[in-house]
């Protein structure tokens, strides 16, 4: 069986054995039952209190995105308004790309290789993810020629 995966235990394991550092897990959804935080707690920002008539619940999530974004440099966002089919949509179109076996993302050239996973600087376990990441515009996603070797 070919492995989507990329060689994460293979790299980390050795942090993961050595560490014994509790990990904290913590599942939210969003009103559509989608889970949108599962294995770390990050900034989760619910848009509706931009919508609010309130002036401090609108001031309160403005200052909720500026903390977010000043400390993660990221954050999740529930009630955003995006139309749950193109969701689903791009998820599908995500697992499509994820699916392709490793030693072809690694290799294929796509545009300039952008495909990322892990964390080669870690040395503790709570400094590495478990990622993988393709750093592409959405209009080349599942283009063929994007996939093929230059």
């Amino acid at each position: 069986m070919i492995d989507s995966n990329p060689p994460l235990l293979n790299h980390y394991g050795a942090l993961l054995r050595n560490s014994a550092e509790p990990q904290k897990a913590k599942s939210l959804t969003d009103k559509d039952n989608n889970t949108v935080v599962d294995a770390c707690e990050l900034p989760l920002i619910d848009l509706n209190g931009l919508k609010s008539c309130n002036v401090r619940e609108r001031l309160a999530c403005t200052a909720s995105i500026c903390k977010a974004a000043s400390e993660w440099g990221f954050f999740q966002v529930i009630n955003h308004g995006i139309n749950p089919e193109l969701l689903r949509n791009m998820r599908e179109e995500q697992m499509k790309l994820f699916r392709v076996p490793f030693e072809k993302k690694a290799t294929c050239g796509l545009l300039n290789n952008p495909y990322r996973w892990g964390t080669p600087t870690a040395t503790r376990s709570n400094q590495f993810s478990w990622s993988e990441a393709f750093h592409i515009p959405l209009t080349m996603i599942s283009e063929e020629a994007c996939w093929e070797k230059q």
